[in-house]
């Protein structure tokens, strides 16, 4: 892998570097796929903060008492975002579990007159509810396919994919995770609850959806791509508390996994949604205990307490338990490899033959995992019950269609149980939760474990990638949990030690594949815990974590990175290439020719850019009475078009309107809108007369763009890009003088009277400024060349 990675990095890193700053290439085929096209799918996101005129103004508009109630407005939405990411997560799973235990009940019920009957009857439930998800994924709502999480990760790197946050698409997630995990298949709803609620954070941040007429303008509060960027992290943050009821462990995944930046204030705000989803889901779970939520019980949200088990640990099992680590590390990254290519195969051949191709396909793996799940316990042989203590809780066998251990199926004696149906014949959450319980020993054979380990890895890999929502959360536990187990056995037999659990092997085991499989290392270990109840093996969940992390990492790269890159999206990773350090600025740059506008810039000639070319950003230049060239600003498409449409900015003299300082616009008509592509050229239309005429840009661009030197490092920029989510850096050549510079100092603001506005540098008086540039050689304050040097103190909400 490495190197390969050394032969194609600087292809990687030019091909990377060329995408970002351009609307360029994509377009949304019916599975969530990104694919090249002219129809633009895949834009960068505008992060960086536009200060031209009209921001200018409406900053100085508002006072404190505004910026109180912009706070207030964010932490409410926080508030939203919980809320309702919770009684999402709450409607999926009684809705799940109902579907799974009508679906059980009723094959038992008929098993015992008719095996044929019954398993007639657990196909077509199975084929219903999986028809209908594939059904709405491909007709209503195609971005809901898949995990959503490379999507939203790219969303938060600084990629917008068109669709991936619509109105649509969170009624196609929420609907269709019913019923592809209802219908058996072998995936779950964890990652599509972390889609679900981004898309409910977006909306709110938007107002509602405008084309379905669910909207607000109460609601429509954030006009920029940073602040919905926030909502969304709060959004991703609240499904993996509202999927996995850990909240500390949905922050630390935002954090770790699915942002490429961080702020201190934010993470309160974080924090706070997670909260809120604990407590709504909390709430339901003890409302469905009643009764009221019909087969809802000990199943549903995923919760497996072993804090009953195994509670010390001897030396002697820590290399079994690397060697756990060590086939996690394997298993995911084979995983992660078939998946890719299964999916690449879907994408270039299957797939393109259109929606009946995809639904038939979507029923085909249906049937499979019905038949597999139902047909394998038939072949396997019961077991008589073992002696249960009654305070434990555990019955054998268990009721049919209900959760619990030792499931009779297919067995002629009533005190005999069917260990193969017990985690095949069952939903994945009382499948994991009968791996994982404690106090029972030999529950499974070796034979049935390795049986469902091969099967089930095979249905995983064949699921993941067709047209229906799918995570793999649950399927990554249900293959760890079964060969964690197997080695549980093996120590059991091994030692003949009373206190070791299999049950623990199980979960370590799960947490080996997940960390070989998606590489999360801090925060899959907070959510290992937090599901499991059990702090005492938070040593050894580190240990197999980053075990299986470091094997994973030799052959390729994580889950949801492989998956991102397959669908087209331009991931800027936390490291960049070790070739990035040979290269400089200008070499990234290419040989591409820069569209550069002058100042004042006819409209024909605007008009005709725009048209030739999808760049989204174009550099301002003007000439000075010496004839020098500078750069005095940055210019976006979409506000030019803005001028374009409007046209009272017009000017019939090609020279600049010095002095005129009359804004007719306000900040929020070049705020692009979230729910659609906004203005093209194509929606402009200009007469004769209009196309003759002058606009000057001066008080419209972005006159501080992010500048770099030409002969900076690839590494440098690239750190500088990412880490300030920027969407355009100006190459420029190494200046001839320097101007000023400033220091940690120059930053430290003290406020002297708040009521006059004014502010104090704590480092130095002006005084003391001059004489200290004058022993260092700098520019002296009084030199009229440094009387418009404005220093500004940016501050990000």
């Amino acid at each position: 892998m490495l190197s390969n990675h050394l032969q194609n990095g600087m292809e990687t890193a030019r091909l990377v570097w060329s995408r970002l700053p351009n609307s360029e290439d994509g377009e949304f085929d019916a599975v969530g796929i990104s694919k090249k096209s002219d129809g633009g799918s895949v834009e960068s996101l505008d992060y960086e903060v536009i200060e031209n005129h009209a921001y200018r103004e409406e900053q100085a508009q508002r006072g404190k008492v505004y910026f109180v109630y912009q706070v207030a407005v964010k932490w409410f939405f926080a508030l939203l975002i919980g809320i309702g990411t919770g009684l999402a997560a709450v409607f999926i799973n009684i809705s799940v579990e109902n579907f799974a235990g009508w679906k059980f009940h009723l094959t038992f019920q008929i098993i015992q007159k008719s095996y044929l009957a019954g398993f007639v009857i657990y196909v077509l439930f199975n084929l219903a509810l999986v028809l209908s998800s594939v059904y709405i994924v491909t007709h209503f709502a195609p971005a809901a396919a898949g995990s959503g999480i490379p999507e939203i990760k790219g969303y938060l790197n600084g990629v917008d994919i068109h669709g991936t946050l619509f109105f649509r698409t969170l009624i196609g997630k929420i609907f269709g995770s019913i019923g592809s995990v209802g219908g058996g298949l072998a995936l779950g709803k964890e990652g599509p609850l972390v889609h679900t609620g981004a898309c409910i954070a977006s909306l709110l941040g938007q107002g509602g959806s405008t084309k379905y007429h669910v909207s607000s303008r109460w609601l429509q509060v954030f006009k920029s791509d940073r602040d919905r960027r926030d909502l969304v992290t709060c959004g991703c943050a609240a499904g993996v508390a509202a999927a996995f009821r850990a909240p500390v462990g949905g922050v630390l995944f935002a954090l770790e996994e699915v942002t490429s930046w961080w702020r201190s204030q934010l993470m309160w705000r974080v924090f706070f949604t997670s909260a809120i989803v604990a407590v709504v889901v909390r709430t339901a779970m003890g409302w469905c205990k009643s009764g009221k939520c019909g087969h809802f019980g000990a199943g549903g949200f995923i919760i497996w307490d072993i804090s009953g088990g195994q509670e010390d640990y001897s030396f002697q099992e820590l290399l079994p338990m690397a060697v756990i680590g060590v086939i996690g590390g394997l298993l995911g990254a084979l995983f992660n490899q078939l998946t890719l290519y299964i999916t690449h195969w879907r994408r270039n051949y299957l797939h393109k033959k259109g929606n009946r191709v995809k639904i038939i396909e979507a029923c085909l793996i249906s049937l499979l995992t019905s038949v597999i799940s139902f047909g394998l316990p038939l072949l396997r042989k019961c077991t008589p019950c073992p002696e249960t203590d009654p305070a434990s809780g555990i019955e054998c066998p268990s009721s049919p269609g209900m959760s619990g251990n030792y499931v009779k199926f297919y067995c002629g004696r009533d005190n005999e149980y069917n260990d193969l149906a017990t985690i095949f014949f069952n939903t994945q959450d009382d499948a994991i939760r009968n791996l994982f319980s404690a106090k029972t020993i030999h529950e499974f054979s070796a034979q049935s474990l390795l049986t469902f380990l091969v099967m089930f890895y095979t249905l995983a890999v064949i699921t993941f990638g067709s047209a229906v929502p799918a995570g793999q959360f649950v399927p990554g536990i249900m293959i760890g949990s079964t060969y964690g187990r197997l080695v549980g056995m093996f120590v059991v037999n091994f030692y003949q030690k009373l206190n070791i659990e299999e049950g623990t092997y199980a979960l370590l085991g799960a947490a080996s594949f997940l960390g070989g499989s998606m590489r999360m290392t801090v925060s899959l270990c907070v959510i290992m815990v937090e599901i499991t109840n059990n702090l005492k093996l938070l040593p050894l969940i580190m240990l197999v974590l980053l075990i299986s992390k470091a094997v994973g990492d030799a052959f390729n790269e994580g889950f949801y990175e492989e998956q991102a890159r397959l669908r087209g999206i331009p991931l800027l990773e936390s490291r960049p290439k070790y070739q990035m350090r040979k290269m400089t600025a200008k070499e990234a740059c290419g040989t591409r020719k820069v569209i550069s506008l002058p100042r004042v810039v006819k409209v024909s000639d605007v008009a005709s850019i725009l048209r030739s070319n999808k760049h989204n950003g174009f550099p301002v230049i003007d000439h000075t009475r010496n004839g020098e060239t500078l750069v005095i600003g940055l210019m976006l498409r979409s506000h030019l078009l803005v001028l374009l449409q409007s046209k009272v900015d017009f000017q019939h003299s090609p020279l600049p309107c010095e002095g005129s300082g009359i804004i007719r616009h306000n900040f929020n008509e070049f705020v692009k809108p979230a729910t659609s592509r906004g203005l093209s050229i194509g929606d402009i239309h200009l007469s004769s007369d209009d196309l003759e005429m002058y606009i000057d840009l001066a008080p419209f661009l972005n006159p501080s763009p992010y500048v770099v030197p030409e002969d900076m490092s690839l590494t440098k920029v690239y750190n500088l890009f990412r880490q300030l989510g920027l969407r355009h850096v100006f190459v420029v050549p190494r200046a001839s003088r320097v101007v000023g510079l400033i220091t940690r100092k120059d930053l430290l603001i003290e406020e002297e009277n708040e009521d006059l506005d004014t502010v104090e540098l704590q480092s130095t008086s002006v005084r003391g400024r001059r004489r200290d540039r004058r022993l260092t050689g700098t520019a002296d304050m009084e030199d009229p060349l440094l009387n418009d040097l404005l220093v500004q103190n940016r501050t990000s909400s």
